[in-house]
Order: C-alpha cells, then structure tokens, then sequence
C-alpha cells in the first residue's frame, strides 16, 4: 500500500499548514472571545482553495492542519464541504469554495437530538414552493447565509420516510436564529434556527421529494471523517505544545521528560492519535476511490474525538497547575472537541451504524 501523498494533496497541506501557524493560530483566543469567525479568516481560507477542495483525501489533510491552528475555524471546511457534495456544483457552491458564504447543515433538532428520522420541521406545498415550519439546530447558525435543512413533506409516513431537503436563504421573512449557551467552540456560534412559514420556491427543494434523508446519510460518511481529523487536529497540537513543555521544564534536577509518568502518557497519545488519523485518512482514501465507507466513517466519528479528548486532557494535566488556567490552548481544546463526541452523532449511534453494516438490520441493536 503507498501511503505517499500526491503533489496536489502535499500542496493542500502545506498551504493550510502555513496559514495555520501565520494566521489562525495567533486569533484563536480572540475568536472565542468574540464568538465569532472574522470574515478575513474565512476568506483566506477560500483564496488558498482550502474550503472544499477536490478530493476527499485533500479536504481532510486541509481540516486537519487548519485544526491545530484553530479547532473552530476548520468547521469552514467540515461543514463548506459536506455542502457542497450536497449541493453540486451549482450557484452555492463557487462561492462557499471562495469562502464568501456559509451554507449550514440543519438535520437535528432541539426536541430530538440523535433521532434525527423524526423531524417536526414540516413543509407544506404553496402555489409557487413550499412553506417551512419548525426548528432546526446547526453549527455556523449565527454567520449562515443559507441552510440546508429537512423537513417532513409527507405527514403520514413514519421515521425516515417522506423525509425532503431544502435550500433556505436564511435572509427570507420569517427566519429567527437563538444562539445557544455551549460550554465549548462559541466562534462557531451553535445555535437555533426557527422557521415561522419560510416561503422557498420550488427548486429550493434538494433532489427528488422524500429523498432527503437518505441524501444526507451517504454526505455524513463523509463528513464524518473529516470531523475525526478535526478533533486529531486539535489534540496533535496539544501534545507538540506539552513534548516542548516537559522538554524545558525541570523537577529535581531533570527535565520533567526524563520521568516516564510524563512521557509515557505522551507516546501513548501519539500512538493512539497516529492510529487514528490513519483510520481517517483510510476513509476518505475509499471514499476518492468510490469504494464503500460506512463503517469506516462511523469508526472515525466515535473513535477520534474520543482520542483526541483524552490526549489533550493528559496535556492539561502534564502543564500542572498552569494547565488548569484560561492561559493556555489546553482547556479550551478539551471544551470545543468534547461538544464532537456529541454533534453529529454520537459514539451510541456510529457503533449501531457499525454493527449494522457487518450483520445488518436484523440482527443488529
């Protein structure tokens, strides 16, 4: 197996790598201070080719160096790119890419969580289009221009049928958005979108009616290991930060990484971090290759963020009592990847999707 990166996937690293540790780096205490992501920030991004790039093996290297900059600003890429798979290369996409708009993903629900299947968003069908009533809850919520959400068209079927899609400017009448109070990633703006009657025409709707929930399963395959390079992202600057750390600092006489209650943790959080990131790349390298993924993507989203959590909070630890301050990246890592091991589901649901890709339905939970 040639694990060797192409000349254009090599580039796409490098160039978010350097915009990274120029650019986001240094802002990323601002960002969560303010609550926000500055235009500017996105807009490099979208001028480096960095938002959506061609190639799912691309994209993840993208997300990942964009991470260990700043953990919140790779929901750009995250989210830019599961749009766009959705959306195609229509009016959207160019500039989603460029990083001049923000289209969000609106699946979940405040009421629901998990249960995604069971939408009370309804749309109902006008002259012209469709009307839009209910909730959604989605990331970038508060810096969206457009969202794609789901809603049910069809009130007499059950779980995940007569499911639709919708494109939805959220410039139209009717859109009220809430931020929510999250402990963790306040640039990103988490919050609630509600819909009184959103008028949308009729090619707003994504794909044919009744298709949107099985659309928007196969576009979390991949998003889902983009997400886990996001939290290995994060978690591998954490541990760079700490080698440098325990390298300089001393306790009785030796640097601190001459004790193996130190460094042991550290080279078992490289290990499992390498592991995984493996496993995600694996996945984007089968989904490039048009192969199956499911339970490959699955794997990524409840392993990684899982990883990521426990090696960066064994660098909080590692720093001592200044781990534990607002001062370093460390508690600030640890807030922002544990909100992972929720959004966009659950470590629960990927090992239910797992077990039902390997026995299927019926003999699976």
């Amino acid at each position: 197996m040639d694990f060797a990166l192409s000349e254009q996937q090599a580039a796409t690293r490098d160039r978010a790598r350097r915009i990274a540790r120029e650019l986001l780096a240094p802002g990323a205490r601002a960002r969560e201070a303010r609550g926000a992501i500055e235009d500017e920030a996105r807009r490099a991004l979208g001028a480096a080719g960095l938002i959506a790039p061609e190639g799912a093996v691309a994209a993840g290297l993208a997300v990942e160096e964009v991470a260990r900059g700043d953990f919140n600003v790779a929901f750009l890429q995250v989210v830019g790119s599961l749009a766009v798979q959705l959306l195609g290369d229509g009016e959207w996409a160019p500039r989603i890419r460029a990083g001049e708009a923000i289209v969000g993903i609106g699946l979940s629900e405040p009421h629901a969580g998990s249960d995604a299947g069971m939408p009370r968003l309804r749309a109902r069908r006008t002259r012209d289009g469709w009307a839009l009533r209910g909730e959604k809850s989605l990331s970038l919520a508060l810096q969206a221009d457009a969202a794609i959400v789901w809603a049910r068209t069809a009130p007499g079927e059950e779980r995940a049928r007569g499911i639709s899609a919708f494109l939805v400017d959220l410039a139209s009448e009717g859109v009220r958005r809430e931020r929510f109070a999250d402990m963790g990633s306040a640039a990103v703006g988490r919050g609630r979108l509600v819909l009184e009657d959103v008028r949308v025409p009729e090619d707003a709707l994504i794909g044919g009616e009744g298709e949107g929930f099985t659309t928007v399963m196969r576009g979390f395959d991949f998003s889902r290991a983009l997400i886990g390079l996001q939290c290995l992202g994060a978690a591998a600057a954490s541990v760079a930060e700490t080698w440098e750390h325990v390298s300089a600092r001393e306790a009785f006489d030796q640097p601190l990484s001459r004790f193996q209650g130190v460094a042991f943790p550290l080279a078992e959080a490289e290990t499992l971090i390498a592991a995984a990131r493996l496993l995600c790349l694996r996945t984007l390298w089968l989904k490039d290759g048009g192969e199956p993924h499911t339970a490959e993507a699955a794997m990524c989203k409840w392993w990684a963020p899982q990883v990521a959590f426990d090696a960066i909070q064994a660098c909080l630890l590692l720093h001592g009592q200044a781990g534990y301050t607002r001062e370093l990246a460390h508690e600030q890592r640890l807030r922002d990847v544990l909100g992972l091991q929720i959004g966009d589901g659950t470590a629960q649901i990927m090992k239910l999707v797992i077990a039902r890709q390997r026995v299927g339905r019926e003999l699976a939970p």
